[in-house]
């Protein structure tokens, strides 16, 4: 009874790929999210240094400072929502099926090129002898 593995049905497959589709987008948007709080906090800390603490005050290097690390928050938003819509799931599924399909076109050469070669007939007669 232990021993006997049950056959999945590809639609609960294709639900178990959806549901982790699903949380692979939500911690990426949990990660922005927290990325942009970080960010806020951040940067009032490096305003307070600059001007409070007057840690560099001949020179605000904060806004230096903020404006490099907006734009990797930018960076961070864009791979999101802009570069995982191109390259999602979808996208992984066709250039996985299109290795594939080459590596299962180059067996076959590879196999064509063995039977020419060596011929099963040649192989059988040798044995007979």
């Amino acid at each position: 009874m232990l021993s006997r593995k049950k056959e999945q049905n590809p639609v609960d497959i294709e639900q178990h790929e959806l549901l982790e589709n699903a949380q692979k987008r939500i911690r990426q948007k949990k990660r922005l999210f927290s990325h942009f709080v970080i960010f806020l906090i951040g940067s009032i800390f490096l305003v307070l240094i600059n001007k409070i603490l007057k840690y560099g005050e001949a020179y605000d290097w904060f806004i230096w400072a903020i404006l490099l690390w907006a734009f990797l928050f930018i960076m961070h938003a864009f791979n999101v929502f802009v570069t995982n819509k191109f390259m999602g799931q979808k996208w992984e599924r066709q250039q996985r099926e299109k290795l594939v399909s080459k590596q299962k076109k180059r067996i076959a050469e590879i196999q064509k090129e063995i039977d020419t070669d060596f011929p099963l007939s040649k192989i059988n007669k040798k044995k007979d002898l």
